[in-house]
């Protein structure tokens, strides 16, 4: 999908505007998705009076993107502010709103924290390919990327347009590989780093939360950020989520913090509904030997001492770091590690978790 989006943006990246540049390169275009051959985007125009004469531009593009295989049906929207109606300016961020005691969107019937408390054992590799095995399982999806700082799931699903918002309050997320993805990374600048204290992160989730058209959702995927801190208290405190899946390497030092994040869970009384032992180990492609890099049974140890499930055992793969680069997660695919989310998310739904 994110193949077919790339390609879209390479034709109309060739139609030159009148007083120079391309729609591409002059940041035209919003909100470029596809949805099963259904391919929609938007056209901002600086003004309305140049809007009025873009109407064969808009033609042009709409044909452009008609010619990448792959695309059955193309929509294209010509929009411009007008003096009595600037365009509307979403703001990013900022600090929480009172008087909203709840931030559970009304919509969501399940909603699934995926916690590490320790960064860099895979939790987000995990949340991306639970929701696309979800979603492939029938599940009506949504993806919350809240790792504020450091937002990877655009990249992960292949998404590289921006969320556009009709009035400057609500918000239209994204879809991909059939998941609703919504990020702070689809809202800000590339490259661009967020520097935020803690009022600011409670802020921009609440604005996740609430100012998302999520839409109707069997389950919410909410990727926490590392560690134990403003996020997490406030999804667990305003959200109610319905559990947490918390992820963790077999290392001892990874471990550590995993304990970290469910006495937190337990502290803020939201249910743990089990552990995911990833990175577990790593199967040489070339002689066929298994090597337990980061240890061994480390996960399953916690889990049967804590009377938890394990939900999951997940090796580290190559086929999983270049999907993830890519913007194609494996559980999109076929093999072992797909098979591997494929069931994980199949005991989800059989638990009534998802």
């Amino acid at each position: 999908m994110s193949d077919i989006l790339g390609q879209v943006r390479a034709e109309l990246d060739k139609l030159d505007l009148p007083d120079g540049g391309t729609l591409i390169s002059r940041d035209m275009v919003r909100a470029l998705r596809i949805e099963a051959g259904e391919l929609s985007f938007v056209i901002e125009a600086p003004n309305a009076e140049i809007a009025r004469m873009m109407e064969p531009l808009r033609a042009a593009a709409e044909r452009a993107a008609q010619s990448v295989p792959g695309v059955a049906v193309v929509r294209v929207a010509l929009t411009a502010p007008t003096a009595s109606k600037p365009a509307p300016q979403l703001k990013v961020g900022g600090h929480p709103k009172g008087g909203q005691s709840s931030i559970r969107p009304a919509g969501i019937k399940s909603i699934l924290a995926v916690a590490s408390g320790k960064g860099g054992v895979g939790k987000s590799t995990v949340s991306a390919n639970l929701a696309v095995a979800l979603a492939r399982a029938g599940r009506r999806v949504g993806l919350l990327d809240a790792d504020i700082h450091g937002p990877s799931q655009p990249r992960m699903l292949g998404v590289e347009a921006r969320v556009s918002s009709p009035d400057g309050e609500t918000i239209e997320p994204m879809r991909a590989h059939g998941v609703t993805l919504m990020s702070i990374g689809l809202m800000m600048e590339a490259g661009k780093a967020v520097v935020w204290r803690g009022p600011m992160l409670m802020g921009a989730l609440q604005q996740m939360m609430s100012q998302v058209r999520w839409g109707e959702l069997d389950v919410l995927i909410v990727d926490l950020p590392p560690g134990t801190g403003d996020v997490q208290l406030t999804l667990c405190q305003r959200a109610a989520p319905t559990g947490a899946l918390v992820v963790s390497t077999p290392q001892d030092v990874a471990l550590l913090d995993a304990r970290k994040a469910m006495d937190m869970f337990r502290t803020l009384k939201t249910p743990i509904l089990g552990l995911i032992e990833n990175m577990s180990l790593f199967h040489c492609p070339e002689c066929g030997h298994e090597a337990h890099i980061f240890g061994h049974g480390g996960v399953a140890a916690e889990a049967e001492a804590l009377g938890l499930p394990l939900l999951a055992v997940l090796p580290i793969d190559l086929e999983t770091r270049i999907g993830g680069d890519e913007g194609r997660p494996v559980a999109a695919g076929a093999g072992p590690v797909a098979e591997a989310y494929a069931r994980l998310a199949e005991r989800l739904v059989a638990g009534g978790m998802a």
